[in-house]
């Protein structure tokens, strides 16, 4: 177990599923406890809090919201308080992802993928914040190595994600000294499974434009957000690529 880690109150958003649940995983095996928030999946939710918990009894908790709620987004942060007795670390994960192409825009699509994307995130961290400045937490935004060269197809999710971006710097400011704010950028990692779009073509295509020749793994993202929680106490409002260099190379 990490000592920075142990016994440390993490809440992390979409926490039960794909990159969210690895991230999960890797935090609770170096000594974190977990609230884990789900939307809608509650099998996916339950099995891994009895799963952690047998690791550890009492460790994991679980707690559904719909994140464009936004008036319920405070609860998230009492509930873990009251679970765990304090909040340290905020873990801004889940995210809407799907095309929007312009002149198909919706104001039903644009509240989605801005809610998910980027006003939950702005307050939640609000809410979190006096818990986390008495801490001395940090707050970890997972955003996308697209935001500076936008995906065609992804206008709203991009502005989102790259919204993201600036209040990460925004909130680096506005709670120094006491509160760290950083963001993870991943690039080709865990492709949606039910989007035709990614058939192995497309995938194919991706990985010969990533310099490292392969996609990421959740592991990948997860080992960067552990970082920045518990080896990073000097780095605050930095976006720490984790893309295999495809940034570099489009």
């Amino acid at each position: 177990m990490s000592l920075e880690l142990e016994n440390k109150v993490i809440l992390i958003t979409g926490g039960a599923k794909r990159v969210g649940a690895t991230i999960s995983r890797m935090l609770h095996a170096e000594g974190a406890n977990i609230m884990i928030h789900y939307r809608s999946s509650d099998f996916h939710a339950h099995t891994l809090k009895n799963e952690l918990n047998l690791q550890r009894p009492d460790s994991v908790a679980t707690i559904q919201a719909d994140l464009l709620q936004t008036d319920k987004l405070s609860k998230l942060v009492s509930a873990t308080i009251k679970q765990f007795g304090k909040l340290d670390v905020l873990i801004n994960n889940a995210s809407s992802y799907f095309q929007t192409e312009i002149g198909k825009i919706d104001e039903e699509s644009w509240n989605d993928l801005m809610g998910s994307n980027l006003k939950a995130p702005m307050f939640l961290a609000q809410a979190s914040a006096a818990e986390l400045r008495k801490n001395q937490g940090c707050i970890i935004n997972i955003t996308d190595m697209h935001v500076e060269r936008p995906k065609k197809g992804y206008i709203v999710y991009s502005v989102a994600k790259a919204g993201l971006v600036t209040l990460t710097k925004s909130l680096a400011q506005e709670l120094a000294p006491d509160v760290r704010v950083n963001a993870v950028a991943p690039g080709p990692v865990l492709w949606p499974d039910d989007n035709p779009q990614f058939d192995e073509v497309y995938r194919q295509r991706v990985i010969s434009q990533t310099l490292l020749k392969r996609s990421g793994e959740g592991a990948d993202v997860a080992k960067a957000v552990k970082f920045l929680i518990a080896d990073a106490p000097f780095i605050t409002g930095h976006v720490l690529a984790v893309d295999g260099g495809r940034s570099l190379n489009l």
